[in-house]
Parts: structure tokens; sequence; C-alpha cells
């Protein structure tokens, strides 16, 4: 079957808030991490079944789902997950909220690498926990950058961290961190005490030819010290129907996760299940694999467009998510590309402010949308700049 990704449905719904209708109709809006596109026709026959039977009532995580959802890793990763060690959260930042709180006390923060998601940098806040921060360091080559571990910061903030956030594939920079440099992070953290959690729900978003590597599959210690979370949420755009699973295989660890979730009574969705059983089965993988090259065009779409028309704008070049990370240091716009693209060029961007001190001039641009629109936001941001 053929999907047309450059057919996108309006999201100016009346009475609604989305990425769509939170700016004026005079705002083109490619900032928070949600695609335009419909999820998988797959998904969607399903949830009308569901709707159609009419009671959307409560509904528990499965036997079935958890071995749908082990099969997936080992169909995928050669990763052997038992499917009792998979509990289930309302989404992934509450998961790693959650492990915040297990892990994390007055002694032991937790660390994590800027520029990163912004709810990572809220989870001080949320959970009270003491944040570190060893930052990626930043490469430039040619008109693009990119990132690497700078393992010195990072040693420094494990030694006073209980728990290492990483966020796998990165958002916003885009990157897959390569095995040696998940091994020896992964090392660092076990000598001293701390468990990493690992934030995967980019994870099936890859682009071109990339490959990526659980970290947990790397070896039966690194497993042991680790928390993935998962997310169908993301590579199938079902984000709001909040429902995602955490991989403990730890029995202690994951008594102890599931010991806080108990105390926070909060229900899984429904819908969200249907979703993910469709999703994890395989039955959208076709419509997955189209997703995957329409977002590779659209990456080197960008690339290709900015080295031409976007001067001393130097982008990242991902190799998963849909988001592109956009350094616009050499300009220094004022008072940041923010503002300033949303002001002179009605683009909504992301404020890269938000992603940790530092990153003032640097914007992330969500390019899950048609290449009409995508080329339509950059031909507005190249005016605006010229």
């Amino acid at each position: 079957m053929a999907y047309n990704f450059d057919s996108v449905p309006s999201r100016r719904v009346p009475g609604t808030l989305n990425k769509w209708t939170l700016y004026p109709k005079d705002v083109l809006p490619l900032w928070i991490a949600d695609m335009d596109f419909p999820t998988a026709p797959q998904i969607i026959t399903a949830l009308h079944k569901q709707v159609e039977h009419g009671v959307l009532g409560y509904e528990l995580l499965s036997k079935p789902l958890h071995g749908m959802i082990a099969a997936r890793m080992k169909r995928l990763y050669h990763w052997d997950v038992d499917p009792e060690t998979i509990v289930y959260t309302t989404g992934v930042n509450n998961g790693y909220n959650i492990a915040a709180r297990v892990l994390c006390s007055a002694k032991k923060g937790y660390l994590i690498q800027t520029p990163v998601y912004n709810e990572f940098l809220d989870t001080e806040h949320k959970t009270g926990a003491r944040q570190y921060i060893a930052r990626l360091a930043k490469k430039v080559e040619g008109n693009g950058i990119s990132y690497e571990v700078d393992f010195d910061a990072f040693g420094k903030g494990v030694k006073k961290s209980g728990m290492f956030l990483l966020c796998h594939p990165h958002n916003p920079v885009g990157k897959i961190f390569s095995r040696n440099e998940l091994k020896r992070m992964a090392e660092i953290c076990i000598e001293n005490k701390a468990t990493i959690v690992s934030d995967e729900i980019h994870s099936e978003l890859l682009l071109g030819d990339a490959k990526f590597t659980p970290l947990a599959s790397l070896s039966r210690e690194i497993k042991r010290h680790t928390i993935t979370l998962i997310s169908a949420s993301k590579a199938f755009n079902v984000p709001g129907l909040a429902c995602a699973f955490a991989i403990i295989p730890d029995p202690g660890l994951r008594k102890n996760f599931q010991a806080v979730t108990d105390g926070m009574s909060f229900e899984i969705s429904a819908p969200g299940l249907t979703a993910a059983r469709i999703a994890y089965s395989g039955r959208a993988d076709a419509w997955l694999k189209g997703l995957r090259r329409y977002l590779t065009a659209n990456r080197d779409f960008i690339i290709e467009y900015a080295e031409r028309n976007l001067p001393g704008i130097r982008p990242t070049n991902p190799d998963a998510t849909y988001l592109m990370w956009l350094d616009c240091s050499d300009l220094k716009l004022n008072p940041s590309p923010y503002e300033f693209f949303l002001k002179e060029a009605k683009v909504a961007l992301s404020d890269g402010g938000k992603f940790g001190k530092g990153n003032e001039q640097f914007v992330r641009l969500n390019f899950g949308t048609s290449r009409r629109i995508l080329k339509q936001a950059l031909d507005l941001m190249r005016d605006a700049l010229r």
C-alpha cells in the first residue's frame, strides 16, 4: 500500500489547543514534537472498532501485549526482554520522573547532557532531585554541527548522581550514540553506582541507513543497571493517547518503581493500549517504513536548503527523530532566534534556551510535516533573514 505524506489534515480545529492553535493563524508552527501526519491507518481502523463497540472502560496491561513488546525488541535489536520485566506508565516523562523519586536522594541527584529535551530539565522541579549537567561537546563541520560526549564532564557529573537520564536517540540534536559511547557511559555509571534511565521514545524514527542499539542490550550487567522507557507515541504519532512502558530487568528496582506508581494512582489509556498493540505487533510497519523515507527526504531537503538560502545557520544532520537543531550563533539575532523568527518570519520554532543554559542562540525545528508546509516555513525564514 502506498501512503501519502504530502497530504496533511488541518489541525486548526475550533475549541482545541494544539501546536496549530496556540499561535495566531498567520504563524506556521514547527515546534512541539508531534507530527502533522495522520497515524497509521491500521491504528485508526482499530480505534474506530473500539469506539464503535461503545464501551471505553478501564483496561490493564495484558500478557499478550507484554509478549508483543518483547518480541518486537527481539526482532528489531536481537535484544532478549523478559515480558515480566515490562511495566506501564502514562508517558515516558512520567516514567523518568518516577525513576528519579526512586533513585535520587539528598546526596545523589541526576545527570543530564545538554542541550537536551526541556522536560529533562524540569525533573528537578517536579521531583526535588538535584540536577547535574555534562554538556555535549559541539563540533562545527563545514556548514553543519554535530555533538560528542564530553567524558571528562560526564565522569564528574556521575559521581554526584544516583541516576543518569539518557536521551537516546537524542532530542534535540538527533544523535544516535555509538555502541562504544554507550558502553563507556554505562561502565562509568556502574562504577559510580548510578542507574541509567534511557529514554528511547524516538528509537523507531530512524533516518536514512541509521541503526539503533538499545543501551540495555549491550550486556547483562548493563541491562541490570538500566531502566528503558519506550512508547509507540512518537513513531506512530499517537502521543495524545497517554501510553508508555518501562523495561526494568532488576527485580528490586522494578518493585520500587511500581511502589511509586501505585502511590500515584494513575490509569493507562485504553485507546493507547489499542494503538500500542497494533504498533508493536508489526501490522503498521509498512506505514512506518514509508514515514521514515519521507522524514529522511525532509531532513535532506532542509540541509540542502540551509546551505543555499540560510547563511549563518548551521543545522545538525540527525540520525533519527523529526527534529533538527539549528545553530544561529553567527547571526546574533535579537532578542533570540526564536523571537526573531516568530516576529519577522511568522514561524514558531522551539526556543533553544529551554534546552539548557548556553543554547539561547539555537532553535529546534520540527520537520514532521508535509514538504509544502516545510518549504513555506523555510522560505519565510529566508525572507526574514534577507
